[in-house]
């Protein structure tokens, strides 16, 4: 059996492919910066138990997961799913060479994530040849849920929100200041929570003030990472991530405008990946 697992800071998703088919299952998600060896392995365990998982039959895995940018946070993941997998041949690798991978397959291109978090880089065929640096929920992160919802929140903090947007957000925040100060400052995963208001911006994106929001937010995106690699104009630009593809069309809009080439846009990459390593085995 081969697993492929893709893990972001909300979501993994895995897919374990034997010889009559394939499983998708998906547990919480996996930050090395966040999350000790214990608690994935854990998590881990308790979902994959679910589905009944002969873990001494794995011959392979590859995981992708987001914060894995270098030894100690690759070993820490390794260390976890070496306990799942003990036979297993374990690939760790960082969730941006999975999204070149996902979408530029063995071609050139600039590969991009937008969901809770953003990043991207600069991809030859075969390896990440350049990362603009991606600082993170706290400082960076621009065009991200996380980033998106506190924009949002900010708007509704400093009387920004028009009045029809206004009572739609009370309503959907009932706890109304109080319940969101509480889940940034005192609660755990505050990016994952602020990125939840990505649901509200999609039921509202016709909205002229909602659509300047989310436009302001990919612009930065844009112009502070993808226009710093050299041949922006010419490679395609791809993306994976929830929050590209569902809000696809304005991202299209900031490329175009640029002289850009708006690539593919993929919801989840689990299934190029499990292609992509189909081909190599």
């Amino acid at each position: 059996m081969i697993i492929v697992a893709d893990s972001g800071s909300t979501k993994t998703d895995w897919m374990l492919i034997h010889a009559d088919g394939a499983l998708m299952v998906s547990t919480m998600g996996f930050n090395p910066l966040y999350h000790s060896e214990d608690l994935i392995y854990e998590e881990s365990k308790k979902e994959l138990d679910k589905h009944q998982v002969e873990y001494g039959d794995v011959t392979a895995m590859y995981y992708y997961g987001t914060a894995v940018w270098d030894h100690e946070k690759a070993d820490k993941i390794h260390r976890a799913m070496a306990r799942l997998f003990p036979n297993a041949e374990i690939e760790v690798e960082h969730d941006l060479l999975g999204a070149a991978r996902a979408t530029c397959g063995h071609d050139a291109g600039i590969a991009c994530i937008i969901g809770t978090g953003s990043n991207t880089c600069l991809f030859d065929g075969v390896d990440v040849t350049d990362n603009v640096v991606n600082l993170g929920f706290f400082v960076g992160d621009e065009g991200s849920g996380a980033h998106l919802g506190k924009e949002l929140v900010r708007s509704y903090f400093y009387r920004e929100l028009p009045s029809d947007l206004l009572e739609a957000f009370e309503k959907y925040v009932p706890g109304g200041q109080a319940e969101i100060l509480e889940n940034v400052y005192s609660k755990p995963s505050p990016n994952v929570y602020l990125a939840s208001f990505t649901r509200f911006l999609g039921e509202f994106q016709s909205h002229f003030f909602i659509q300047k929001l989310i436009y302001k937010s990919f612009a930065e995106f844009i112009d502070r990472n993808v226009r710093k690699y050299p041949g922006h104009l010419e490679m395609p630009v791809h993306f994976i991530g929830s929050v590209a593809y569902y809000f696809q069309d304005i991202l299209k809009v900031i490329l175009e405008e640029r002289g850009m080439k708006p690539g593919v846009f993929i919801l989840k990459p689990i299934d190029s990946l499990v292609q992509f390593h189909k081909d190599s085995h």
